[in-house]
């Protein structure tokens, strides 16, 4: 379906966005130049890209105006924009931005163009570049940029457009090199509070001279000594987040309490006041280190919340706990994501555990428990000590539901050439018909009717025998003669795993029953479509 002014640019977006009567009104103009197009001509989605919605100088309005204009200009029609603002050309590529992504994976068969405002709007990646191109030569696509000579249809145009992206690459390196020198200052800087997001049970203050100072936060300051007390008295750190949750005391970063999160507050040495970094490479589940002066000495920001041997004591407890609970190796929660809590409506976790007691004695203990039940909540749901059970009745009502269902792929074709000679056809095609009217030039009851008439006729024919979808590029669908049980026979459980993701078919666990709750559009959210991107190296 053709899009309207409407569609593109609805008044309430025009509002917020804050385009000005001026603005507006050549936008309309614009339009409708493109309405007196041709059917033939090339149909654009404008990306317009910004990481911070302040940066004056390429604006949203003026970005897509400057776009718009551009379109007009290569007699082109608009038919898509993509809005992605707030995001970052280096951290995201096109493909996986929340609008320009959709455009390229799902409704490439619509548009011929992408008209971007300047090259480091749309990359910054000279990989997502190279992965762009190659996608636009699959797909029989153009790149185009308004203030960059980018022409993707020759291969000077193609060089060009890598060493433009180098030169953004260098750039969005320059600010990662700014940021790292940020840091490195951060680390070294005495009793002053740079950059950074301070530890749980910290709280960075204004001085009143422009710089910040690190101090404790006291009501988080006495909860983790509240959790050192359960510690040392040999409460569980679970517990500890069981009644915490249950006291209403806010986690940290507005999530839940869980015993993993609690551990890395726990483990890092910035409790006792000192300034600590992460180099990279340092794992997940490893503490931070701590920065030290030119003397050789440790930096301290603040009033400690533990002291040192309070805080050696708490990392000897928990190093303890570690070593007695091993976990077995890889420890996977089948379906995971699929399987929800029908109270809370959280996942379920396979929480399988090999404990080992002071007698020598190994105890293996499996259970099947609830998200909130794991993370220190209480839903009211009891675990299941044989989640094998659970799996099972997952498959067996997933494959009696949809297990006949045909495999089904999707395949992007390219139209053939036939759309000049349909829209020939039908200008010829009107023109006969116009002069047989009564008063036409070909009504004349005689020889020139009768060939008139024949030759439309033969028109006809030739227009009834062009297949309309092949006319344009479009998606075909095609089945593999292969069902979803035969499938999943073949490929295992993860395949199955992935495919009910993708369909959005969740199984919601109660205590005494389970429901599988299919989409609608399942057939549509089943078929396999093939991600270019995750199968490209650069």
């Amino acid at each position: 379906m053709t899009a309207t002014f409407e569609d593109l640019w609805p008044a309430d977006l025009l509002d917020e966005m804050g385009w000005s009567p001026a603005e507006r009104r050549e936008l309309a103009d614009l339009w409708g130049r493109m309405g007196a197009l041709p059917l033939t001509a090339s149909r654009v989605v404008l990306s317009i890209r910004l990481s911070v919605l302040t940066e004056e100088t390429t604006s949203p309005i003026r970005q897509e105006l400057d776009l718009v204009r551009m379109a007009a200009e290569r007699e082109s029609r608009v038919v898509g924009i993509a809005r992605d603002l707030g995001v970052s050309a280096t951290k995201v590529p096109p493909w996986k931005r929340p609008q320009l992504g959709e455009w390229v994976t799902n409704r490439a068969p619509e548009f011929d163009e992408i008209l971007f405002w300047k090259l480091d709007r749309f990359v910054r990646r000279i990989s997502d570049l190279h992965l762009m191109i190659e996608w636009c030569k699959e797909y029989s696509k153009t790149l185009a940029a308004k203030n960059d000579p980018i022409d993707l249809s020759t291969e000077f145009g193609q060089f060009m457009v890598t060493i433009i992206a180098g030169m953004a690459r260098i750039e969005a390196a320059n600010t990662g090199v700014r940021i790292e020198n940020l840091w490195a200052f951060a680390r070294t800087a005495e009793k002053r509070w740079v950059i950074g997001k301070p530890v749980y049970g910290y709280k960075s203050v204004d001085q009143g001279d422009g710089t910040k100072a690190l101090v404790v936060d006291p009501e988080k300051a006495r909860v983790l000594r509240w959790v050192y007390s359960m510690a040392v008295r040999g409460i569980s750190l679970y517990r500890a987040c069981r009644l915490l949750t249950r006291a209403g005391i806010l986690p940290p970063n507005k999530g839940k309490w869980s015993s993993g999160n609690l551990k890395v507050i726990l483990i890092n040495p910035a409790l006792m006041g000192y300034r600590v970094y992460r180099p990279k490479g340092l794992r997940q589940g490893q503490p931070s280190l701590i920065s030290h002066n030119t003397d050789g000495e440790p930096i301290r920001l603040a009033e400690g919340i533990f002291t040192k041997e309070e805080f050696d004591t708490l990392q000897e407890i928990l190093v303890a706990r570690a070593n007695k609970e091993v976990r077995q190796q890889n420890n996977r929660t089948p379906f995971l994501g699929i399987m929800k809590c029908g109270i809370c409506g959280n996942n379920w976790y396979d929480t399988q555990k090999t404990w080992e007691r002071a007698s020598g004695e190994v105890v293996k203990t499996t259970r099947l428990r609830c998200a909130s039940f794991v993370g220190g909540g209480a839903c009211g749901i009891k675990a299941f000590s044989n989640p094998q059970e659970i799996y099972d009745l997952l498959k067996d009502t997933v494959l009696e539901e949809i297990g006949n269902y045909q495999v089904v792929h999707r395949k992007y074709t390219h139209g053939d050439d036939s759309l000049a000679q349909k829209l020939r056809l039908e200008e010829q095609i009107s023109h006969y018909m116009a002069e047989l009217e009564p008063g036409g030039s070909y009504r004349d009851g005689g020889f020139i009717e009768t060939k008139a008439k024949e030759t439309l006729s033969s028109l006809g024919r030739q227009f009834a025998a062009i297949d309309p979808e092949s006319v344009e590029d479009h998606w075909t669908y095609e089945s593999q003669g292969v069902t979803y049980r035969e499938h999943w026979e073949k490929h295992g459980l993860r395949k199955m795993e992935e495919d009910l993701t993708r369909s959005g078919i969740t199984f919601v666990i109660f205590e005494d029953h389970a429901d599988l709750n299919v989409p609608e559009d399942v057939q549509r959210r089943l078929v396999v479509r093939k991600d270019f991107f995750s199968q490209k190296k650069v």
